[in-house]
């Protein structure tokens, strides 16, 4: 299992906390200090659209120039904005047997690993 994210998100610190407490290991991947991996964005885009993959909540995102935000409308610019700017990616990512999860829900999370 791969977690990708940033390690000082709150989000991603509930995330991590909820599989250390059951026990679950798993590689963490952090965009800051290893990038973010464009062909796994790329993949998860086609499958999931950009709506699911962008945070649009966040303060990355609300700090990026109106033109910037306006132009994320499909899978190549979401990727061009995730590549430049790491922190408007959703996140935690999490990475099992060729599913994913994204954010932080404890209700979702129990049901992803009951599977």
């Amino acid at each position: 299992m791969k977690v990708y994210g940033i390690p000082n998100c709150n989000t991603v610190k509930k995330a991590r906390v909820w599989l250390e407490e059951r026990g679950l290991t798993y590689e963490f991947h952090d965009y800051k200090k290893q990038g973010v991996p464009e062909a796994l964005m790329s993949k998860l885009l086609k499958a999931y659209g950009h709506e699911t993959l962008i945070n649009r909540r966040g303060p990355t995102w609300r700090k990026l120039p109106a033109e910037v935000q306006d132009s994320v409308n499909d899978a190549a610019s979401a990727l061009a904005v995730m590549a430049a700017n790491s922190s408007v990616i959703k996140r935690p990512i999490v990475e099992r047997d060729g599913r994913y999860l994204f954010g932080f829900d404890a209700d979702a999370y129990a049901e992803f690993f009951q599977a």
